[in-house]
């Protein structure tokens, strides 16, 4: 690990991993401070819920490694204890139902980080597969609703009219996750180059994923691949609206990539990723445990050790302390 990386505060926005210990312990070994990790794509509310309490079980259970973050404060002792803080998160409102209620009790459960929609329609808008309709009146209530208990709405998945109405919509800056530019490579899951100023005008931020299928180069994709990928956007909206998420799937086998290509887990196929031979990371980030090698790959494209730090972890906290309540 090289001292930049060990020195700077290091937040994913987005892991999607299998959740075990050799996990947990990649994690520490990358230097997270903090991740936000899915714990809720197809599910339901009780679904979901069942989620949330085995992953707090396996805080608990792994509270050698990890803690569970509220506030950014959370993340803060995290670090300072060489542990990672689990930022529980959702790829689909899906588990809100037809029930605001269910968004302030799911801030009480932990969650900090919601996706309006996973691919295709849900009861608050459209996702990006699909003829996009907008944010739904019920989408306007529940926008409302995250704002005011403070939930960081993601919009990585969500159709590109429902995401622009989001954005106008939300008294808080919400963001992308996950995504990367249509700029660099066409693909519904990619975000147009005016989709990524207009959010960063909107006091919104972009996570930057590396998931080969949306890469230019593919399952041929590096570390520097993805650096690039990352300087092309900084480039659009500015390097303090712009940070990593990676969506690392680690540990998942075929089966979980069938479930979430399918609508709703089990209808109609949307992607083929599940047909794809390797769904693997980029060359040099094929484990959670290599994330060091990002920071070496940042120095090496020549970026100030301020931009570094930045897109490592800060922007992220610093839109964490701009969103969240409590």
């Amino acid at each position: 690990m090289t001292t930049l990386h060990e020195d700077s505060l290091v937040i994913d926005g987005l892991i999607v991993a299998n959740w075990t210990r050799p996990v947990f312990e990649d994690m520490r070994r990358a230097g997270l401070s903090a991740a936000n990790c899915t714990v809720s794509v197809w599910e339901g509310f009780q679904d979901t819920v069942d989620n949330i309490a085995r992953m707090k079980a396996q805080i608990r259970d792994n509270s050698d490694l990890l803690t569970l973050v509220r506030t950014t404060h959370d993340i803060t002792l995290a670090r300072q204890a060489g542990k990672t803080g689990i930022v529980l998160g959702f790829q689909n409102a899906q588990a809100f139902e037809d029930n605001l209620g269910y968004i302030d009790a799911f801030w009480d459960m932990g969650v900090r980080v919601v996706q309006l929609t996973y691919n295709t329609q849900n009861l608050l808008g459209t996702g990006c597969y699909e003829r996009d309709g907008g944010l739904s009146g019920f989408g306007h209530e529940a926008v409302a609703e995250m704002n005011r208990v403070g939930m960081l709405i993601d919009l990585s998945h969500v159709g590109a009219v429902t995401a622009r109405e989001t954005i106008t919509a939300s008294r808080q800056p919400v963001c992308y996750s996950h995504c990367l530019p249509s700029g660099l490579k066409a693909h519904p899951r990619n975000k147009s180059d005016e989709d990524l100023r207009f959010i960063a005008e909107h006091g919104g931020f972009i996570g930057i994923t590396m998931f080969p299928p949306f890469m230019r180069a593919g399952a041929n994709a590096t570390v520097d691949d993805y650096v690039a990928a990352i300087g092309y956007v900084i480039n659009l909206a500015g390097e303090d609206n712009v940070g990593i998420g990676t969506d690392f799937t680690q540990g998942h086998d075929a089966a979980f990539f069938d479930w979430i290509t399918l609508d709703k887990g089990r209808h109609r196929r949307l992607t083929n990723h599940s047909a794809e031979t390797t769904i693997t990371s980029p060359a040099g980030l094929s484990t959670i445990g290599e994330l060091p090698n990002l920071t070496i790959a940042m120095e090496r494209a020549g970026w100030r050790e301020s931009r570094v730090r930045k897109v490592l972890g800060q922007n992220w906290m610093d839109l964490f302390g701009r969103v969240w309540r409590g």
